[in-house]
């Protein structure tokens, strides 16, 4: 089995709601994601996928979705207040933990057509979360278009 593994940066806010610890208040992260993707096969390049393809793909989505925006659950009571000021932000269907964050980028990925196995989100230098996924699409070309969208997988 080959796997490949990518790193990637942005920053962002959150806050937990239904949470006692200090994380209930709006405060920021430097996250630091890795990326993980396994295939059987190569390419015809002798490659599991390109990462430049990666970058095109998922960098893209993260800096335009994720990077400098406050992440807050749908019930929280200041996305009401964001929307109506037009501030930036993102409404996760979850808290907007290390956990669920992992679980969108994996899933984001998964949609573009990456065979992901595993994503891993840094919030700090010394905490992390995963969340892993089995293996379902196998190593081939990929071609992604302007939206980052994977347009020939195979």
């Amino acid at each position: 089995m080959y796997r490949v593994t990518r790193e990637m940066k942005f920053c962002y806010g959150h806050r937990l709601i239904n949470y006692e610890g200090k994380c209930r208040h709006l405060h920021g992260h430097n996250g630091r994601v890795l990326v993980t993707l396994e295939s059987p096969t190569l390419d015809h390049r002798g490659m599991l996928i390109d990462f430049a393809d990666i970058k095109a793909v998922l960098q893209q989505w993260i800096d335009d979705t994720l990077d400098h925006n406050m992440l807050l659950c749908k019930d929280d009571p200041l996305v009401p207040i964001l929307r109506e000021r037009g501030e930036r932000h993102y409404v996760m269907e979850t808290n907007p933990t290390a956990e669920n964050i992992a679980r969108l980028i994996f899933e984001r990925g998964r949609e573009a057509g990456l065979p992901i196995v595993e994503v891993t989100l840094w919030e700090t230098d010394t905490c992390h979360a995963s969340f892993q996924g089995p293996l379902t699409i196998t190593a081939v070309d990929v071609q992604a278009n302007a939206n980052g969208r994977v347009v020939a997988y195979g």
